[in-house]
């Protein structure tokens, strides 16, 4: 059977993982939310 503490103490995270996460994290991405108030902002001001 799988000891999941002995496992957890073994995790070493990926150096990829890391760079792939604060590269992520560091962008200004825009979501579904950010589009609609901008879309309804220009609607506003029309």
């Amino acid at each position: 059977m799988i000891n999941f503490e002995e496992e957890l103490a073994k995790f070493k995270p990926s150096k990829e993982v890391e760079q792939a996460e604060s590269t992520i994290t560091n962008m200004d991405l825009r979501d579904m939310t950010d589009i609609m108030l901008e879309i309804l902002k220009e609607k506003e001001q029309q």
